[in-house]
């Protein structure tokens, strides 16, 4: 939902980054490790219960995250192969940081397990939205290289969402059922919105 936004800012002020790609010799897709690389260390960071740290690595992470495609497309390296890359790993930093949430706090073990289960639904929902606007030549709304319908929870929320967990653990009851609920109404509706897509 927040996520358009902040992709139509972000590369105001990403040269300071394309630069240091470009200098440090990486190419786009290494850069997308790195964020995963990053995501992997705050994942350990929650485990241990660092949540300090781990907020401030998960949001370096999607810093970087957020500008491999910018390099990319800036130095002219932009590739399928990457579009695919590059939601690939973001999936595999958004679920193995519910592994980490799950051993910091095994008494939610069945909510983690709930978070996981909807995530296969919303990036399935996600994928398979874009495809249908895609043929039917819908307009994109931003320049990702793969198309993903919008929804409630994406990136941002779901980054907004592990902070809290973070900060307020005492509150892990509300808010994770909380972001379950938006998680099952992003999937909700995405097949609404999907249906009439498809009924016209």
């Amino acid at each position: 939902m927040i996520d358009n936004a902040f992709r139509e800012l972000l590369p105001r002020f990403a040269s300071p980054l394309v630069k240091l790609y470009t200098r440090l010799g990486l190419t786009p897709n290494g850069v997308s490790f790195v964020a995963l690389g990053i995501a992997l260390l705050a994942a350990g960071c929650v485990a241990i219960d660092w949540p300090m740290a781990a907020v401030i690595l998960w949001w370096l992470g999607r810093l970087a995250d957020g500008t491999d495609g910018i390099y990319a497309r800036a130095t002219g390296q932009a590739t399928d192969f990457g579009a695919y890359l590059d939601i690939l790993l973001d999936m595999a930093a958004y679920g193995v940081m519910v592994i980490a949430f799950d051993i910091a706090h095994p008494e939610w073990h069945g909510r983690w397990l709930a978070m996981l289960f909807l995530y296969i639904l919303c990036i399935t929902s996600a994928l398979a939205l874009g495809m249908q606007e895609a043929g039917r030549a819908m307009p994109k709304r931003d320049d990702r290289g793969l198309r993903l319908g919008a929804g409630l929870a994406e990136g941002g929320e779901t980054g907004m969402a592990y902070t809290c967990f973070l900060l307020f653990p005492g509150q892990l009851g509300v808010l994770t059922a909380i972001w379950i609920a938006v998680l099952a109404t992003t999937v909700v509706a995405r097949t609404v919105l999907c249906r009439r897509l498809l009924a016209d």
